[in-house]
This record gives C-alpha cells, structure tokens and sequence, in this order.
C-alpha cells in the first residue's frame, strides 16, 4: 500500500496533499453545512434566545443585547482571563488548559443555569399550591365566581403563584378565554399538580360541578405527594452525602499528600503525563459523581 501511495505523493507534492486535503474538507462541511449552521446558530442566537425565554418566564425583562454581552464574556472573556492570569506567573500550558476549561464551562453554563433558576420558581410555585387551592375552594364557597378567586388568591398570597395568576387575570381581561387562559397556565409550570388543577377547572366549567370538593381533592392528593417526597428526601440523603464524600476523597488525598511530599507531588502539576493523568481522574470523577447522583434522585 505504501508503494503504491508513495509515488502518487512525489506526483503530488506537499501543496497538491494540501489541496487534495482542503478539498476534501470542504466538500465535507458542504454536505452537512445544514447541521453544521443549525448547530452554531443553536449554540449563539440560540442560546441567547433561550436565556431571553427563559427571564420571561421568570417574570423578568432583560436586553437581548445585554445577554448576547454577557455570554461573550462568560465564554471567551473567562477564558482570556485566565490565560492572562496564568501568563503572569508564566504557566503557560496551565493557562491554555484552564482557559479552555473556563471557556468550555462559560460556554455551556447559561442553559443549566436558566433550567435552574426556572426549576426552583416551579417548585416555590407547587408548594405554594395547597394554599392556593385552598383560598380557591373557600372563595367558591363563599359565591365568587372564578375570576374573583383568583384575585383573591393574587392579593393574598407571595410570588410566584401571585405572578402566575395575576397574569391569568390579565390576559382574561383582555379577551382571551379562561380555559386558553389556565392552558397557558398548564404550559409555564409543567407540573403533575398543576396540569390536574388546569384539567379539573376547565372540565368542571364545561359540564358543571362543585369545583370547592374538586379543589379540596386535588389539595388532599398534593399534600400526600408533598409528604411522600420529604420522606424520599430523608431517605436518599445519606446516599447523596455519600456520593458528595466519594467525589472529593481524592482531591482530598491529594492534598494531604502535597502538604507533606510537595516535591513529588508537584511533579503531578508540570511534567506532561501528570497533567494528563490529573484531567483523566478529574473527568473520571465527575463521571461517577453524575451517575450517584442520578441514582439517589427519585421523581415522585
């Protein structure tokens, strides 16, 4: 094989390889330049256009331009920091890996971040339910229509659920049906608890019935859940205690070790295969850390 490619290569050249190679990389990125494109918009526009989404959610108006700023920063700003901070002290090959790192890190965090803060206003918003359901019941009880609960439940109660249903009001106000309205409702917080409340209520309009039992149920049924969750929490957080100390009992034992050998352990830090070896545990570690994690995470 190397006979007969040899001299189709002295035939050639080193600009005919280099052609041959470029052409053949171009043809590549043409054939998937779709994906190629959709991938990068995803990861810039996109991206923004996410965190964007996700501050509405959350209540909150924010520049597009501001988070397109901030983005940038994370990313590419994080990263040329640490390489100038690193290039002072002349760690030149720490610098570019850890500018990598922070940058890569920047790059992917704004998504689960948002998730986050989204995740932890829905779950303020279910344990704000059981009042909520509550006030409704006893406003129903009480002669008021629908709407007039809600307001009720709008003046009494703290945000998020005051938010969530104060923009129930609005959109009622200016037109849109009260169903579509608790469908919308349905779509910000996708929630078990939530989607049975919005099913009940647009039933029970449609076909008539005593929606203060209905709300009364649904209070019973979350309660239970709620109870049930603290109980699984209780019962998984040793497991994840566990997982946590699994995690840093490395770097703890690294550390121990530099504190009283720093001439051998130092060697980890600047010869090629050390470093090597040191991304390699790291990765490994997160690796096991992700899957104790899911393990010990129990939806109810």
């Amino acid at each position: 094989m190397t006979q007969v490619l040899h001299p189709f290569l002295q035939l050639l050249g080193l600009k005919g390889v280099i052609g041959v190679i470029g052409l053949m990389t171009f043809l590549m990125v043409y054939k998937h330049s779709i994906k190629i494109f959709a991938w990068i918009e995803n990861n810039t526009y996109g991206t923004r256009n996410y965190v964007v989404e996700k501050f509405d959610y959350l209540f909150l108006k924010v520049n597009p331009t501001y988070v397109t700023y901030v983005l940038l920063f994370l990313s590419f700003g994080n990263g040329m920091l640490v390489l100038i901070i690193c290039g002072i002290f002349s760690w030149w090959m720490w610098g570019c890996i850890l500018a990598l790192v922070v940058s890569f890190i920047g790059w992917k965090i704004p998504k689960p971040f948002m998730n986050y803060l989204v995740k932890r206003r829905i779950d303020a918003y279910s344990s704000q339910m059981v009042d909520g359901l509550t006030l409704l019941a006893n406003g129903i009880r009480a002669g008021l229509s629908v709407p007039q609960s809600i307001g009720m439940v709008v003046d009494e109660l703290p945000i998020p659920i005051s938010q969530e249903f104060n923009l129930i009001l609005q959109q009622n106000k200016i037109g849109v049906p009260l169903e579509e309205c608790f469908e919308n409702l349905a779509k910000r917080v996708p929630t078990e608890d939530n989607d049975m409340f919005v099913s009940s209520v647009n039933i029970l309009r449609e076909t008539g019935g005593n929606l203060s039992e209905v709300f009364d149920t649904i209070v019973s049924v979350i309660r239970e859940r709620i109870r049930l969750k603290q109980k699984i929490d209780s019962a998984t957080a040793q497991g994840k205690f566990q997982g946590l100390t699994i995690f840093c009992m490395p770097w703890v034992v690294l550390s121990l070790y530099f504190v009283s050998d720093p001439n051998t352990v130092i060697q980890i830090f600047t010869e090629p295969l050390g470093i090597i070896a040191l991304i390699f545990a790291f990765v490994l570690d997160c690796i096991g850390g992700y899957f104790i994690l899911k393990i010990v995470n129990i939806k109810v």
